[in-house]
């Protein structure tokens, strides 16, 4: 009996309920400080504090781009976005190939002159290949 055997799976282990361990970090840290802030500041400047952080949480958190997370997504298009790029093609300057109408006569007649295989030829080389071992 044959099993088939799942390859490259990529599952985080659950560790606080339904998180993965970075995404609770990811949520933990955000509230975290937007507890402090609305002890520390006034209400209005905590209340947009906390809508900015904890949306930034919640995307690092859950967020797929392209069935990529969010924080993977944000790296490349950080070491991408200020890295040089230089995209250079070089076109080969190729003549144009001139055919004389005699060439192409010559051609025609060696494909003329070329044997024809017939179907007895086909059929004595298809059981020569068949018997053959």
């Amino acid at each position: 009996m044959e099993f088939t055997v799942p390859k490259f799976i990529e599952k985080e282990a659950k560790i606080i309920g339904p998180l993965t361990f970075k995404q609770f970090l990811c949520l933990l840290i955000p509230g975290a400080t937007v507890f402090l802030a609305y002890y520390t500041l006034p209400l209005a400047i905590a209340i947009l504090l906390a809508i900015v952080l904890m949306g930034g949480g919640i995307a690092l958190a859950f967020l797929k781009i392209g069935g990529r997370s969010f924080p993977v997504v944000m790296k490349n298009f950080v070491t991408f976005y200020p890295s040089v790029k230089l995209y250079v093609w070089k076109r080969k300057a190729i003549p144009p190939k001139i055919i004389k109408k005699e060439e192409v006569k010559q051609k025609k007649k060696e494909i003329a002159i070329s044997p024809k295989v017939t179907e007895s030829k086909l059929k004595n080389l298809s059981s020569r290949i068949e018997t053959f071992r």
